[in-house]
């Protein structure tokens, strides 16, 4: 069994929690024995048994997979889709199906909706974005499987430490994480608030906002940049008072697990993702609250994190590639068993 992993987008250019879930997924196959290479757009005699893109491949891509004898597979976010209101996702469900009915294929085509009909399996990394897979593109139901992501062996042996004062965040600085926003509350609720990450650009304005900010605010806003050792960052979630992750959407992120698997308490964003993955273990606040009403659900999130029971364990990138080589071999093997357990714990 040979895999060949596929992206669009370069690392270069980008970074964040869908580059770590390619990376250890990578490594994970290889650790479990698969043969695993990047896909080589440039290399005619590279030769694989199965494709598998992350992203949304063009219909063109997988028709191609299969004109050479491969399998294809692909792993989509649905970040933004998952977290609009039912009424905008009422709307998004008429709206494809009218496109679908009325316009030539060539103008459908470039939004890819026909890949989730033609993919011989898609990865969804939670229950309710594989239930909008189905609903909104009309992925067969037997093609979907829940893998949710995994954490590094630092997030679950690391050995339990003394809470300290701090709330610690753990993503890119960019508006959709809502870090400036985040990082006032915590000002105005007199809760210590500890950023860990880095921007795509230092000459970014929310960047430079955000630095600002926390100049003017040394005391109860805390940052110094990305923090790569792991062992380390896993003993901060240890320490940490509380995890706070109060992005405007989000797929699952793997900083939750990361602080999940520490036995850190999580605050996250109101969204369907979250209540699907963490349920009533996890806190949430209004995903579009006001700097009040941040600022209020930071301060009793800070009050309460002692009494919170720790989360399940999430799984490890072991077991996520073990139910990924599953999910092949049945493919391979040509029969289509139904979604397998999902890799959380």
């Amino acid at each position: 069994m040979k895999i060949l992993l596929d992206h669009d987008l370069p690392f270069s250019l980008a970074h964040g929690g869908f580059q770590v879930q390619i990376e250890q997924t990578h490594d994970a196959l290889k650790a479990i024995g698969l043969e695993v290479e990047w896909l080589r757009w440039w290399d005619t005699r590279q030769r694989g048994d199965l494709i598998h893109f992350f992203g949304r491949p063009s219909p063109a891509l997988i028709r191609h997979a299969h004109l050479q004898g491969m399998k294809f597979v692909f792993s989509e976010l649905m970040s933004g889709t998952g977290a609009r209101s039912p009424a905008l996702l009422r709307l998004q469900w008429l709206a494809n199906r009218v496109l679908e009915g009325v316009l030539p294929k060539s103008m459908v085509a470039p939004m890819s909706w026909e890949s989730f009909r033609t993919a011989d399996a898609i990865i969804a990394l939670t229950s309710w974005e594989a239930h909008l897979m189905q609903w909104l593109f009309r992925a067969p139901p037997d093609r979907v499987h829940v893998v949710h992501n995994g954490v590094e062996p630092e997030f679950l042996e690391s050995s339990q430490g003394s809470r300290g004062p701090w709330l610690i965040t753990t993503a890119s600085i960019l508006p959709v994480k809502r870090i400036v926003e985040t990082a006032r509350a915590a000002v105005e609720a007199g809760t210590p608030y500890w950023v860990i990450g880095r921007p795509f650009s230092e000459g970014d304005a929310y960047y430079r906002e955000f630095v600002a900010l926390q100049r003017a605010n040394p005391r109860l806003v805390r940052y110094e940049g990305p923090i790569r050792d792991r062992a380390l960052l896993a003993r901060i979630y240890r320490e940490a008072r509380g995890f706070v992750m109060l992005s405007r959407w989000e797929s699952l992120s793997i900083s939750a697990l990361e602080a999940a698997g520490c036995g850190c308490p999580l605050l996250l964003s109101d969204l369907p993702w979250a209540h699907s993955v963490f349920g009533d273990r996890g806190r949430y606040a209004p995903k579009e609250a006001r700097p009040a009403e941040m600022a209020a659900a930071l301060r009793q999130f800070y009050d309460e994190a002692p009494r919170i029971p720790p989360l399940p364990r999430p799984a490890g990138w072991g077991e996520v590639a073990e139910t990924l080589r599953e999910i092949y071999a049945s493919l391979l093997a040509g029969t289509r068993a139904g979604t397998p357990p999902s890799t959380s714990r």
